[in-house]
């Protein structure tokens, strides 16, 4: 699922490889699914791709804008968007094709559910969308500390970490999935109430966030995920479905999951309280 490490890596390699070139062709819905989301009929995305330039891409937190003039093409959480040299096969299935004028392409596919619309940005009022567009991004200059700490304001101490955290786009793009690991290194469980923490440990937390999600857009996002060229992210996680049972890499001990607020979360029962 894209996240933030995924969606800054993938929205850079977007603009070494495709921006610039122009748009000969466009196909969607190309295999039928029943949770892919479009905007308009099919065939409003030929009409108003084909013959475009592909502007800059940007990271808005689970999502990818790519600008195409006075149109947005936004890839959301849940969509697999890969490039295709020329002459590289193309899978048998796939969402949206959209092919360029040196015969690459890229492809957009689907597995559990995802998005794949094509807006004009002006008035385009998806709440994950405007999220990512108006609040600050960890690793950037406007989220600072003190940004954070405002995150903490209104809530009540009944607020667990996974729920501050990772829902209701407080951090657009910190997700469940990159949430383990920055749990991890701030030493906090999943389920540990925010109430009664002191400024030094909403200042560990604040550097979990900050030094996690750094480290693993360096790599090129997560083992877990794949990239604009379907190559898996070089940042090795220590809390995922590839880790549950192995040792913990502080204290040795098994690693252990369990489902919590509508997901899977995995945790270190010794090092995270």
């Amino acid at each position: 699922m894209l996240e933030i490490p995924e969606s800054r890596t993938i929205a850079a390699q977007m603009n070494e490889t495709i921006q610039g070139k122009r748009i000969l062709e466009a196909e969607a819905a190309h295999t039928p699914h029943s949770f892919a989301w479009y905007s308009g009929e099919p065939a409003f995305y030929a009409e108003i791709m084909e013959g475009r330039e592909i502007g800059r891409a940007e990271s808005l937190g689970s999502m990818i804008e790519m600008r195409l003039g006075d149109y947005s093409f936004v890839v959301g959480d849940g969509t697999n968007a890969r490039y295709f040299a020329p002459g590289e096969k193309l899978p048998e299935k796939y969402q949206i094709r959209i092919t360029l004028e040196d015969d690459s392409h890229v492809v957009c596919t689907v597995q559990m559910y995802g998005a794949m619309f094509l807006v004009q940005p002006d008035v385009y009022d998806n709440p994950y969308y405007l999220a990512g567009k108006r609040k600050p991004m960890p690793n950037t200059e406007d989220f600072t500390y003190g940004y954070f700490k405002q995150l903490f304001d209104g809530l009540s101490g009944n607020t667990s970490m996974k729920a501050f955290l990772a829902t209701e786009q407080r951090i657009p793009g910190l997700g469940n999935g990159v949430l383990q690991d920055i749990l991890l290194a701030a030493g906090l469980h999943p389920k540990r109430k925010i109430s009664g923490m002191t400024e030094e440990r909403r200042r560990k937390i604040y550097d979990a966030v900050q030094g996690t999600l750094e480290r693993m857009t360096a790599a090129g996002g997560r083992d877990t995920e794949k990239d604009f060229f379907g190559r898996k992210g070089g940042y090795q996680t220590f809390l995922s479905k590839k880790t549950v049972g192995k040792p913990c890499p502080y204290c040795g001990n098994p690693i252990q999951k369990m489902n919590y607020l509508g997901g899977t979360v995995y945790f270190c029962p010794f090092c995270q309280n």
